[in-house]
């Protein structure tokens, strides 16, 4: 393994650090309802786990409501009994062929426990950047010990992956801002 494969395999590994939590600040709920809150929820398809996407049509019906509409009628109140179950905190209600899922408004006091939460989550991805920056930082010790490649590109190798770190932790800064604003917002 080269300084090049080293620097490449940490800059894949810190981006999906980055779609990992996304995918998890995308999963907070802020008061308006969204698509992406539904996505983890596993509804029981004949016997089987299957994502709601799978069995269901999922859309907004406006600011507050998301419609979940089963390809099959039978799937309705397994559906409903799936969102309802779910650690969301969401109360769905069937309206003919439809599952409506009303969000209910955040409290000051619930927002700011989701700010506490986003900030938590954007820790445990600061956590996960550095630990990859510290296993390339041994690989790079490794590459010298086996006379692979010279102190002086192992140090020109930490301060690129450093700056990398700091690139990536920037990112997710940013993502906390951002998300952060979208749950205080009215």
């Amino acid at each position: 393994m080269s300084i090049a494969d080293v620097k490449k395999n940490t800059d894949e590994r810190m981006k999906k650090s980055i779609e990992t939590l996304r995918a998890d600040l995308a999963k907070v709920r802020t008061g308006r309802a969204h698509t992406g809150i539904l996505d983890h929820i596993m509804v029981d398809y004949y016997g089987s786990p299957a994502n709601l996407s799978q069995v269901a049509n999922v859309t907004l019906i406006d600011a507050r409501t998301i419609g979940v509409q089963p390809f099959e009628k039978k799937m309705i109140a397994v559906v409903e009994k799936a969102i309802r179950e779910s650690d969301l905190g969401l109360n769905p209600s069937t309206q003919g062929e439809l599952v409506r899922v009303p969000t209910p408004a955040l409290t000051e006091e619930r927002r700011k426990e989701m700010v506490k939460l986003v900030k938590g989550e954007a820790e445990d991805a600061k956590i996960a950047i550095r630990n990859i920056r510290r296993d390339a930082n041994e690989s790079f010790k490794k590459l010298v010990k086996d006379k692979e490649c010279s102190e002086d590109d192992e140090r020109r190798a930490q301060d690129d992956i450093q700056k990398l770190t700091d690139k990536f932790v920037a990112e997710i800064d940013k993502q906390v801002v951002d998300k952060e604003k979208e749950i205080l917002t009215v």
